[in-house]
């Protein structure tokens, strides 16, 4: 399980490092930070994919997802007696995101590159430094593998170190590039933990939305992003997942109705019947709410749970009746499986805050930084980041 993330000059998250449960509630105002934190999971995602460098693009580049307040805020600024300033730069660009599980820590150290004459690749990031270690806390002694600018050490049987990869391009991540099951078993847990980690924050609703149409059937345990294959996961979660689950999260949110999966030429469709309809509704027919509901309920149910499910705003497109049960629902997932929910919507919040095993991560932002409400350095997650050069 992930029980810490830790970030370091992320857009609006200059440090943070939070402790983090079975089920993860973020919640905080509008501006507060709940989407930084979200993109920081998903950017640890890209990296294990090897599409770190397109990732940070598509967000304008390094300079454009920096931390772009002060290096520190001192106590005149807080007291407001002296006007928010920047000043000579003490420490080096940086980029850090990181992490800790059951099983291993990770980090990742994001730079700028050094002058190169003749190069327009200015602004491309650079990995300054990666480690992956054993236990909560990165130390020396700790660390499996290690990477240092291009070079990529690792420990063999006897704990003495080997060097598997001696000139790493600086754009690659040793997760993808050195991740062999002999050499490097560890690296190669890691970066399929992160690929596994699953996240669903815009499923369409539109009348053009992919989830409305139907689709070749074939078993689906992990529902797509866009929704395209909801008829077909979901009945492969009534032939080999929890069908009474599904059945009972449908009456919950809509007493006495019932979905049922129909098949015509080898596409699927799902029809909704509820009590005073003469007939069963297609997806086409839907209103926006049942149909995101129902995408949820599938996700939520799928018989391949992943090591990590994030929600971004579920509540979009749902009435707030529907989000207790929506709130019950993801509990009951919480369980068994690692959950991250980010949600302002009172109900969804009201409704998993219910459960006394919820971790409320209340953000809020002083100065343009986000924060954790009432987080104080004694009660962090134990964290360092690995040096550079070091």
């Amino acid at each position: 399980m992930l029980h810490t993330l830790a970030i370091a000059n992320y857009r609006s998250v200059r440090r943070a490092h939070l402790r983090l449960e079975q089920l993860n509630l973020i919640t905080g105002a509008n501006g507060s930070g709940k989407s930084n934190l979200y993109r920081a999971l998903r950017f640890l995602t890209e990296v294990a994919r090897g599409r770190a460098t397109l990732a940070l693009a598509r967000e304008g580049g390094l300079p454009s997802v920096l931390w772009a307040g002060p290096e520190t805020v001192s106590r005149g600024i807080k007291q407001g007696r002296i006007p928010i300033q920047g000043g000579p730069r003490r420490n080096e660009v940086a980029l850090r995101l990181g992490f800790a599980s059951d099983t291993f820590g990770y980090a990742i150290d994001f730079g700028l590159p050094a002058p190169v004459p003749g190069t327009m690749f200015t602004q491309d990031p650079e990995i300054k430094r990666e480690s992956l270690w054993h236990g909560d806390k990165w130390h020396p002694r700790r660390a499996l593998v290690d990477r240092i600018g291009p070079v990529v050490r690792g420990r063999d049987e006897d704990g003495h170190w080997q060097v598997l990869k001696q000139h790493l391009p600086a754009y690659d991540s040793m997760l993808t590039e050195v991740a062999d099951p002999v050499r490097a078993p560890e690296v190669l847990m890691a970066r399929d933990t992160l690929r596994a980690w699953r996240f669903y924050d815009h499923f369409r609703c539109d009348a053009d939305a992919p989830a409305r149409a139907p689709h070749v059937g074939v078993r689906t345990p992990v529902l797509s992003n866009d929704g395209h294959d909801l008829a077909a996961a979901w009945r492969t979660v009534m032939e080999i997942g929890d069908a009474q689950g599904l059945a009972d999260a449908v009456d919950d949110a809509f007493p006495g109705a019932t979905v049922h999966v129909h098949a015509a030429d080898g596409r699927f469709e799902l029809l909704f019947e509820q009590p005073g309809l003469l007939r069963p509704l297609r997806q086409s027919e839907w209103s926006d709410g049942t149909l995101r509901y129902l995408l949820l309920v599938t996700a939520l149910k799928t018989p391949r749970p992943p090591p990590l499910m994030v929600f971004n705003e579920p509540e979009m497109s749902l009435h707030p009746d529907l989000l207790p049960a929506l709130g019950r629902l993801m509990c009951r997932y919480a369980e068994d499986h690692p959950l991250w929910v980010v949600s302002h919507a009172r109900e969804l919040t009201e409704a998993l805050l219910a459960d006394e095993r919820t971790h409320d991560i209340r953000l809020e932002k002083t100065f343009s930084e986000t924060c954790v409400v009432g987080q104080t350095p004694l009660s962090e997650a134990p964290w360092a980041w690995p040096a550079r050069g070091k």
